[in-house]
Order: structure tokens, then C-alpha cells, then sequence
């Protein structure tokens, strides 16, 4: 039985569209559940009801015809009470209703179970017999445990019926993450249908030469896209965002990827499988990657996938059509998409996955274009041509918005590009307090198109930068000489301005191609500095070639990940004096850096004092101490709404390691996403921090912040947060305090 539900969710997961996904659904509980009928009923966004949606069993012409209130009939009983109903003889239930078109008069017993997800009831799935009498509990706990799985199924297919979708004048609201702030209205643009990896059949071939000519074709075409693209975008798009096309064709040059591809092929596959089965290799890779930085690497590798993809299966351009405020939409809006629009057609993006340190995110806040994704819920491919408003700093996109809510949002946008100019006044200004205490703002960084957003935005350094990209895009360990060109690159670019670089932060959430790394739970497993230190191999090269671009510059500071115990900085001093006396034993040039450590487990916050007086200084990583202290994982959507860096336990665990950070007298700093927000910044200067670090773009607002106050007043709201019993109580208090200075924009609601 256990086998027929897996090939049944599996089945439901690979269907083309949401109406594939819940014939299938119908089809299969009927069979396994040994009913007469099966039926899903969904809720409707537009009207509020419960809509039959699929059958098997009952009159197929009942499907989208069929509407009920919540409460009303047995169907609508199960959706209001939230729980199962089983029934021996329906027709004898007080709530019974007959519906002679869905033609149900002769089935007796009935068993509905309520589709589920996130508290959120999507619908009801419905299963009757023509004889009387009950389902048995094996059968109704059978029923609930496939319901429970195939509500994930249906969100993410997209849950709301066709109806709804094209009612004209009916409002529909989408809620996802923020990820390019501003407001856009315009018209919702569908992506070409040419492109689906997902969608590319198994297909052996005879010719295994005239495979591997279209591949190198298909490669070759894309590159000369890029390079047109470049050409093309020059003069438009900034250094940062036009950097990414270096970084695009270095991924179609990739052996890990284009290699992959051509053993595939000389397999027996055809092309197109190869590239399937290749970018689904490459970018599950990084996918499971707990860093969101990593994860959103994946996405390009999938961009340049569909890309590929497109030449080799037509030799026409990509259709375009680009009409004025252009909203693209999608599953993930690739970065090449975005660049092929006119940015003066170009009005926001929305994407059902992706992610918001995505390339195409980048982009979007380099151009100022708002950005929400995480839209699972959104069915964007019945959504072409609609009116919408793209609300940035909330994460809600509102289809054919009614006139008076559009002329509310012209009025923010008409907002938005007077403060845009007074945040462009504070790039070259310091982060200081009205009683005179300065905060260093840093950016966080991990790529070479990084750099030039740094300095566009006003960052005195780098308060982060991963080390381990490109030790994840190869099927080999770089070299101590390629690692030493990359950091002193970095370095460089900075100088004098700080850089602090984590060391290689892998493990078993995200392991390296050549060290395959199996985890029960990679979370609390082998990773970070854990691995490096079981590895000097890999370790003492990557500190060889920190300390010896640090010869001259003497700006680098080295950060150690996923410390839980003293010994293990003990230890990574001891690696980095045997580095640095084997440097100049060579007579290479070194320079030593100051140490410090990522407190981001709560074992380093109860033994601050100890590790204080083993470091030079630390930095608090907000991502993964949040998750820890909440136990959430913020890329699990069925948990991710409890995640919230200023929840009680999370400020206090913050606070407790600043506290003893101060005790030794050593600089301490902030380099999670926490740091970006600004209605965190007024709390986190309270606390006396040295120094934030962030996402190059959140440094105005946050500066804007800090300028506004003095470091008494966030002392004062941070004693009153503190006392606060959540997350949300804090950000109101916040809110209002920035609202009374005139600076609610900052974090403007919207819908």
C-alpha cells in the first residue's frame, strides 16, 4: 500500500499542470481506496466557495459548475470543521444536500477529508460508494495520510480553479517573500513554452556524433547570446548586474556541467536528456545546500539549462512580447529573460520559486525593478495579460487591482522615487548616531559581480565573504594559486577597507562533487569547520592562499563557521602558524590576519567569555542561530512563517554574546540578514554592536536608521522589546517609533 501512495504523490508531482495533477489524484484514490467516486473540491480565492474542480465518478460536466459555502453540505461541513467526516448512509446526514447535476444519488456512504496546508484549508477530497455503510478507520486514517501529501501537490501545481482565474474584475491576492524592494504596476508577461527541462522525455539514440553536434551547437548559440546580450546591455545596466554575464558564460564553459552533458550523450542519451539529467545533477547539488546564497546557484544552473535547451530544441529565437510595464512571471525568471527586455519596458518581477539572493534578483535591485517570489500557490500560466500591482517590500502581488487601491499604490510609487533621492544623498555619509557613535555598515559577498554593488551603496567593506563557490562549481579541489588570484582580487578591490573572508563552510547539507558527504541530519552533522579541520589537506591550502594575499594589504580578517567549542579555534591557529611559517620557509610573501569566529549555534553564545578570549573578534550569524534557537528551517515552507530574527529568544541570545563580546574589549558584529533589516537596526545599535553587514542595497535604509536616532533611544526600545512576548508585538513597536521620526517608508506595509 505504502508503494501505491508513493507512485501515486510521485505521479501528482510530474503532472504537466494542476488539472493533470488532480485527474490524476481522482483516478488513483479511487482505485486504492476501492470507491465508487472520488472527487476534489477547492477553494475559491474570488468567491470565497468550495468549486468541484475534478472527478471520477460523478457527472464530469458538474466540474467548476459546482459551488458551495463553507459549512454548507457535507463537503462543505468537512472544510468548515477542518477535520474528516465519515458517513454509512450520507443521504440520512442532517447537512446532506442533493445536487442533481453532479449525478451522486446513488452513492450512500461518504468519507471527505480536508486538504491542508500551512493551517490553510485548499479544498476537500471526497470518496463514495454506492452501497451503505462506513469506511472503515483503516481506510479513513489511509485517506487522511494521502490528503496530508497531496495537499503539497496541489500548492505547488497552483490551487485555484480556472474560473476564478479568468473572472474578469475579480481581485486575487498572492502573498511571497520580498526580494527587490519598491511597488510596479503593470501587465503579467508569461514565459516562452519552448523550455522545459522538466518536461524532456527519455529517448535513446543511434547517433550518438549527431547528438553531440547539436550539443555543441546549442552551446555555442548560447554564447553568442550572452555575448550579444552584453554588447547590447553595456550602457544600460550597472557594473554589478552587467558582471553576471561573465558569470553566466564561465557556467556554460563549465566542464561540471557541459562535461556532464557529453558523458551523458556518449552513454547513448540524447541531448536534451543529458542536459536534463546534467543540470538536474548540477543543481541538486547546490539545492541542498542549507546557504540560501548557495541554493539560489541552483537557478542559474537551471537558467542556463533552459537556455541551452531552447536551441536545441528550435532553431527560432525565444518569442517576446514586451509591452509597456512589463511584469515578468514564472517559475524562476532567469536572469538572460530579464535581460532581453528594454528596462524602460521592464516594470517588476514575480516568481512562484526562486529565491532572493537569485542572479535575476540582483538584477532587479540593480535596476530598482520590484521583485517578489515564493509564490508557490500562484498559478501564473493563466495569469498572461492581467493588470497587477508588485509589492516589494511585503511580498504581495494583487491581480486586476480595484481603481482605488491601484491609485493608492501611484501614490507610493510617486513616494518611493522622493526617497530613493534622499537615500542616494546618504552613500558617502557614515553610519552615525545622533550622540555621536558610529556603526561600520559592511556587505556581504561571495562573488566578483558583488563588488561593484559595495561600493555603489556606501559599504566600508566586507563583513562577509563565502569562500566556497568556487570549490562547489568544480569536479576538483582548486589550487592554492587559483584560490590566492580570487582573494587577492577581493582584497585588492577593498583595500584599505576590511574584508572578512569565511573559511570553507561545506558539509553534509552541502557537499563538495568530490567528497560526498551522507547525513542522517546534515543540520547538526559534519560541516563548516568540523570538516575543514578533519581535512588540513583542503584547509592548509585555502590558508595558505588567504594569508599570502593578505602580503601588503593587510586587510583581511578570517571568520570561522559552525564553531561549538574553543579547542576548534585552538586548532585553526595551529594550522595557520604551520601555514604561515611554511610560507616564509618558501620565501613567499604572508601577512597574518586577526581571527575571529561566526557565532551561530547557541553552544557559542553560553560560552561567549571562552571563546572571546581565543578570537580577535566575532561576528553573529542571524541566519542560522535564528533557526537554531527556533528550531526552523526558513527554507521549509511549512515552517518558514516562524522564522523571525527578532523573536524574544533570538534578541536575547544576540544580546547575551554582544554583552560578552564588550567584556573582552573585542569588536563584534552582525553579518546575518537580521543586519538588513531596518526595523532590526534601531534595536541592534541599542544592543552597541561595532558593525552590520548585509546585502549591498539594504545599507541606505538602514544607514538612514541609525542617523535618525541616538544609541540611548535604541537602548531604551530594546529594554521595551525585550518584554514583548513575540516577534510581532516588536516589529509593531518598531514600526510605530519609525513612523512618529517620519521614516515609516523605510518599511512601508503594503497590501
Amino acid at each position: 500500500m505504502l508503494d501505491k501512495l508513493k507512485v501515486l504523490v510521485d505521479t501528482a508531482n510530474r503532472a504537466e499542470d494542476r488539472e493533470s495533477a488532480l485527474r490524476v489524484i481522482v483516478t488513483r484514490v479511487k482505485e486504492i481506496m476501492g470507491a465508487d467516486a472520488c472527487s476534489v473540491y477547492l477553494h475559491s480565492k474570488a468567491d470565497e466557495r468550495l468549486v468541484l474542480a475534478a472527478t471520477d465518478g460523478l457527472n464530469p460536466a458538474a466540474v467548476g459548475r459546482v459551488r458551495m459555502l463553507r459549512g454548507e453540505g457535507l463537503v462543505g461541513l468537512v472544510a468548515e470543521g477542518r477535520e474528516p467526516l465519515c458517513v454509512a448512509n450520507a443521504w440520512e446526514h442532517p447537512s446532506f444536500r442533493f445536487i442533481p447535476v453532479t449525478g451522486e444519488a446513488r452513492y450512500r456512504s461518504f468519507l471527505g477529508i480536508p486538504l491542508i496546508w500551512n493551517r490553510r484549508v485548499l479544498g476537500v477530497l471526497e470518496a463514495q460508494r454506492k452501497a451503505e455503510g462506513a469506511f472503515t478507520d483503516h481506510e479513513v486514517a489511509l485517506l487522511v495520510t494521502l490528503a496530508a501529501q497531496l495537499a503539497e501537490v496541489i500548492v505547488h501545481k497552483g490551487e485555484g480553479d480556472d474560473e476564478d482565474v479568468a473572472m474578469a474584475g475579480k481581485s486575487l491576492i498572492y502573498q511571497g517573500l520580498p526580494a527587490a524592494p519598491g511597488v510596479a504596476i503593470g501587465v503579467l508577461v508569461l514565459p516562452s513554452p519552448l523550455a522545459n527541462l522538466e518536461a524532456v522525455p527519455d529517448r535513446a539514440v543511434a547517433d550518438v556524433d549527431q547528438e553531440l553536434t547539436a550539443f555543441d551547437s546549442a552551446v555555442t548559440r548560447v554564447q553568442e547570446d550572452l555575448r550579444e546580450g552584453s554588447e547590447r546591455m553595456a550602457d544600460l545596466l550597472p557594473a554589478e548586474a552587467h558582471a553576471l554575464f561573465e558569470v553566466y558564460s564561465l557556467l556554460v564553459k563549465d566542464g561540471s556541467l557541459i562535461g556532464g552533458v557529453i558523458r551523458r550523450i556518449r552513454q547513448g542519451m540524447w541531448a536534451p536528456g543529458a542536459l536534463r539529467d546534467a543540470v538536474a545533477e548540477f543543481s541538486g547539488r547546490l539545492e541542498r545546500a542549507e546557504d540560501p546564497y548557495m541554493k539560489a546557484r541552483a537557478e542559474d544552473i537551471r537558467a542556463i539549462g533552459r537556455r541551452l535547451l531552447v536551441h536545441l530544441q528550435s532553431d527560432s529565437r525565444e518569442p517576446r512580447s514586451m509591452p509597456e510595464g512589463s511584469v515578468l512571471v514564472g517559475n524562476e525568471v532567469s536572469f538572460a529573460r530579464m535581460v532581453s527586455f528594454p528596462p524602460d519596458k521592464l516594470a517588476g518581477m514575480v516568481c512562484r520559486g526562486c529565491s532572493v539572493q537569485s542572479h535575476n534578483v540582483i538584477v532587479a535591485r540593480a535596476l530598482n525593478i520590484p521583485a517578489v517570489v515564493g509564490l508557490h500557490d500562484l498559478p501564473f500560466d493563466r495569469l498572461g495579460g492581467r493588470r497587477v500591482i508588485v509589492d516589494g517590500y511585503q511580498g504581495g502581488v494583487l491581480v486586476d487591482p480595484p481603481p482605488a487601491v491601484e491609485a493608492e499604490f501611484t501614490r507610493l510609487i510617486r513616494d518611493e522615487q522622493v526617497l530613493d533621492g534622499h537615500l542616494r544623498e546618504l552613500v558617502d555619509e557614515p553610519a552615525l548616531s545622533r550622540d555621536g557613535e558610529r556603526i561600520a555598515l559592511y556587505a556581504n559577498a561571495g562573488l566578483r559581480s558583488d563588488i561593484p554593488p559595495a561600493f555603489r551603496f556606501g559599504a566600508e567593506g566586507v563583513g562577509l565573504y563565502r569562500t566556497e563557490f568556487p570549490f562547489m562549481l568544480r569536479e576538483s579541489l582548486p589550487g592554492e594559486a587559483e584560490q590566492f588570484e580570487l582573494y587577492r582580487e577581493v582584497l585588492q578591490a577593498f583595500a584599505p577597507r576590511p574584508v572578512v573572508m569565511r573559511t570553507l563552510d561545506i558539509g553534509g547539507d552541502k557537499p563538495l562533487p568530490y567528497l560526498p558527504i551522507e547525513e542522517d541530519n546534515p543540520f547538526l552533522g559534519w560541516r563548516g569547520i568540523r570538516i575543514t579541520l578533519d581535512h588540513p589537506e583542503i584547509f592548509l591550502p585555502q590558508l595558505r592562499a588567504l594569508l599570502r594575499a593578505n602580503a601588503g594589504l593587510g586587510n583581511l580578517r578570517l571568520l570561522l563557521p559552525m564553531v561549538s567549542r574553543v579547542r576548534e579555534v585552538l586548532d585553526t591557529r595551529e594550522l595557520l602558524d604551520e601555514a604561515y611559517r611554511g610560507l616564509l620557509a618558501e620565501g613567499r610573501e604572508a601577512q597574518r590576519a586577526p581571527v575571529g569566529v561566526m557565532v551561530e549555534v547557541p553552544a557559542a553564545v553560553y560560552q561567549i567569555d571562552a571563546l572571546a578570549r581565543a578570537v580577535d573578534f566575532m561576528s553573529i550569524g542571524t541566519n542560522d542561530l535564528t533557526q537554531y534557537i527556533l528550531a526552523v528551517d526558513r527554507n521549509n515552507a511549512r515552517v518558514a512563517g516562524l522564522y523571525d530574527g527578532l523573536c524574544p529568544p533570538v534578541l536575547k541570545a544576540i544580546a547575551q554574546a554582544v554583552d560578552g563580546a564588550r567584556r573582552h574589549g573585542i569588536p563584534v558584529g552582525i553579518c546575518g540578514e537580521l543586519a538588513g533589516d531596518p526595523e532590526a537596526a534601531l534595536l541592534l545599535a541599542g544592543m552597541g554592536l561595532d558593525s552590520l553587514s548585509m546585502g549591498a542595497p539594504s545599507i541606505p535604509r538602514v544607514k538612514w536608521v541609525i542617523r535618525s536616532f541616538s544609541r540611548e533611544r535604541g537602548r531604551e526600545l530594546l529594554d521595551e522589546a525585550l518584554d514583548l512576548a513575540d516577534a510581532g508585538q516588536i516589529r509593531a513597536r518598531v514600526r510605530a517609533v519609525l513612523e512618529a521620526e517620519g521614516l515609516g517608508g523605510l518599511v512601508r506595509p503594503g497590501m
